[in-house]
């Protein structure tokens, strides 16, 4: 059966822009019947903590929103996605990169002008022998990147529409040995049946190298949709720094969780500013074409 997903990083609480996301991909989902899926994706070991895997998953069922089966931790999907790296390397589809990221960062700022969209600058595109032996030599491990077989693609949103977007050499494989977001995220939606994917509208360029990717590996198709960041009042995006987000510090403000929702409802456009409804109530109002477009402004106050 299809399925709808969230999937956070349990690097912290999730944030009012967070949980509406969360709460327009579990709409998506339930009002068309299909399933919804939670997975955390923990690949950064650093600030990722199993606390914070349990204090997303409880704030989303104060708020009504419930998912299908037990959540799934990418970071036990590992072999799946080495499995995946190296069909797409034995494809030839695939590059070592030995450059680190303050180097990438310093060519795309070079004195003959930056890449066009910041893409990779093509360093490790065509190393010889000797040169990949040199940088083994002196303690080096690459990364792999994608050679994508074009260089644009055209990504298809239910929200926003058809646009172009450039497809990056994107890392597939870090050089410490872990499975890259763009590369984690085709394989794992793919194997919990994701049809549709509901995220933030930062992160439709990347879409154009994840379809890539998926079809590489011959993995399914999914649509899309990019929902408009929730920004404070200076048109950034929303940060711990602008006040009461996150259910915790609503809570310490006298704000409860049904009416957080009601908050996040209204930002949608589906409900009034303090009416009291539960998810279930907004789901009954809900259709993707009426969505907001455009950010929404969060007053920290």
């Amino acid at each position: 059966m299809a399925s709808g997903r969230f999937a956070p990083s349990p690097t912290g609480e999730l944030h009012l822009g967070n949980l509406r996301t969360a709460l327009v991909a579990w709409l998506c989902a339930r009002s068309t019947g299909s399933r919804f899926v939670l997975r955390f994706e923990d690949l950064d070991r650093v600030t990722s903590r199993p606390e914070h895997v349990t204090t997303q998953a409880n704030d989303l069922h104060l708020l009504g929103i419930e998912w299908d089966g037990a959540p799934l931790i990418q970071s036990t999907r590992f072999d799946a996605h080495h499995a995946a790296i190296n069909t797409l390397v034995e494809g030839g589809h695939t590059f070592e990169c030995f450059c680190s990221r303050r180097e990438v960062a310093e060519a795309l700022h070079a004195p003959n002008g930056p890449q066009e969209g910041g893409r990779y600058p093509g360093t490790c595109h065509k190393l010889t022998y000797h040169q990949r032996a040199e940088h083994l030599k002196n303690g080096r491990t690459p990364a792999i990147r994608l050679r994508p077989p074009k260089r644009d693609e055209i990504v298809s949103d239910r929200l926003s529409g058809v646009s172009w977007h450039p497809v990056d050499d994107v890392v597939l494989r870090r050089n410490d040995g872990i499975p890259a977001y763009n590369l984690a995220v085709v394989v794992d939606d793919a194997f919990q049946g994701v049809e549709e994917v509901v995220r933030g509208d930062d992160l439709l360029p990347s879409a154009a190298p994840q379809q890539v990717i998926a079809r590489l590996l011959g993995l399914p198709p999914v649509s899309y949709v990019h929902v408009p960041l929730a920004v404070n009042s200076g048109g950034q995006r929303l940060a711990k720094r602008d006040g009461a987000i996150t259910l915790r510090q609503l809570a310490e403000h006298g704000v409860d969780a049904r009416e957080t929702l009601s908050i996040l409802g209204c930002s949608l456009g589906l409900c009034t500013s303090g009416e009291s409804v539960t998810a279930k109530e907004i789901l009954g109002r809900f259709a993707v074409e009426r969505l907001p477009t455009k950010p929404w402004i969060v007053d920290g106050s």
